[in-house]
């Protein structure tokens, strides 16, 4: 009997034991994702679309609006890759459109800009087709922005009536005709909720300012695009600072 109470008895002790210490696992724990943060990549991506006013015609490469943008944004702190630029001298809207098609571009970039439309002038055609055209090349921008209309910046177009070569085609028909356009592709950026820096009344005053115009006696020089740029680099540096 007593035999039976002792066994019963350790057999009871035993299981208090392992009530009172448990088997304890160890569990690993899922990694942070705070390497993931640390080795996330802070690098800004910038895409320029346009014509002549943004591959910088008669320009050296450094004086071209995009590049001057990205050196400026580099030296408020921001670590930017060099812009990818799709832009040639002459394209209208359509032109420009078809040539998108054709690049090679990354699915979304931190800030785009869009520069469009005084070659649809130049060449006569309609303010309606315009209109069109570059709701189209804007919605375009604002896909490449990651869908997010806030990243993009359209820019006014410059009056070219101004300069020599303008000067001698109807300046008063070429400016009536540049604000007509300008109107439409501000409504159009408005009611994409995009942003809008204009920048024509700076181009005006190449009347009176040789410096202004580059040496083919047409297109902005560099001094100009710095001043285009001093307007620019506020938007550009709202954008980036919301993306940090």
């Amino acid at each position: 009997m007593s035999r039976i109470l002792f066994l019963f008895l350790m057999l009871a002790g035993l299981a208090c034991t392992d009530k009172e210490n448990p088997v304890i696992m160890n569990v690993i724990p899922e990694p942070s994702d705070s390497k993931e943060n640390d080795n996330q990549d802070s690098t800004f991506y910038y895409l320029a679309l346009g014509d002549s006013y943004t591959i910088g015609e008669s320009v050296e490469e450094d004086k071209r609006f995009p590049v001057q943008l990205v050196e400026r944004l580099k030296a408020e702190g921001f670590e930017m890759q060099p812009a990818k630029i799709v832009a040639r001298t002459g394209w209208t809207t359509d032109e420009l459109a078809a040539a998108i098609e054709n690049e090679n571009l990354k699915n979304s970039y931190n800030l785009v800009t869009l520069l469009i439309g005084v070659n649809n002038q130049y060449r006569g055609r309609s303010a309606d087709d315009y209109r069109g055209e570059f709701r189209n090349n804007l919605q375009t921008a604002i896909k490449y922005a990651g869908n997010k209309a806030q990243n993009v910046i359209v820019v006014s177009i410059p009056d070219y009536g101004v300069t020599p070569f303008g000067q001698s085609r109807n300046p008063e028909q070429i400016a009536k005709e540049i604000d007509e356009y300008n109107a439409i592709n501000f409504q159009e950026t408005l009611q994409a909720n995009a942003r809008y820096v204009e920048i024509t009344a700076i181009s005006r005053e190449a009347l009176n300012d040789e410096t202004l115009v580059a040496s083919d006696g047409l297109h902005p020089s560099g001094e100009m695009y710095r001043r285009w740029v001093e307007k620019i680099l506020p938007e550009a540096k709202e954008i980036l600072e919301s993306q940090k």
